[in-house]
């Protein structure tokens, strides 16, 4: 799909970082072209910069969950993932995306970790689950309680082959955090 943004609207830091917008920069300084969106499906990889190596590069996929609902997930250290390395699951703030945490998952994957961060239910380039199906099926509101917040994270990370994790959070997201701390202390780490 498309992307309503303005190439204007783009941070320089990510053109040319991250497929999921591709702006041609002749035409993004005549503000003429608007980014579009990686195919949800593809795996997708960010284009490396001259000090970035294989681990600390950016990749994208949807991951489709037991529960239902299709992430985007932005994963960096796929080399320390297969070698066993622990994952640091990074869940961000309102109105936020996993591009807030592009400078800690790369940090993070050159430190050896596997750094994951979804975009959560409702946001990005994940499913944003309408109405129905909960108690109240008129509620929107009722798709998005901490309960499912926090069964996408468990099924996310079951679908990961992740037993346990690390978690960082900011915002909004640390509310989940904690959630998912409560809710499945087996499921984290610290």
């Amino acid at each position: 799909g498309t992307v309503a943004h303005p190439s204007f609207m783009i941070p320089a830091c990510l053109r040319g970082l991250c497929t999921c917008f591709d702006v041609d920069d002749d035409k993004a300084n005549n503000h003429e072209q608007e980014p579009t969106m990686a195919a949800a499906a593809a795996a997708t990889v960010v284009s490396a910069d001259d000090d970035q190596t294989a681990s600390t590069i950016i990749t994208h996929r949807t991951v489709e969950l037991s529960t239902g609902v299709r992430l985007h997930v932005a994963e960096a250290g796929g080399a320390a993932a297969a070698a066993g390395a622990p994952a640091v699951l990074l869940l961000h703030g309102f109105p936020e995306l996993w591009y807030t945490w592009r400078h800690q998952m790369r940090a993070l994957a050159a430190a050896g970790y596997r750094a994951v961060a979804p975009d959560l239910r409702g946001y990005g380039g994940s499913d944003a689950p309408p109405a129905g199906g909960g108690d109240d099926d008129d509620d929107p509101a009722a798709q998005y309680t901490a309960l499912h917040v926090v069964g996408d994270l468990v099924a996310l990370l079951d679908a990961l082959g992740e037993s346990q994790v690390f978690v960082a959070a900011h915002d909004w997201g640390a509310l989940v955090a904690w959630s998912l701390c409560l809710f499945r202390p087996d499921r984290v780490r610290a």
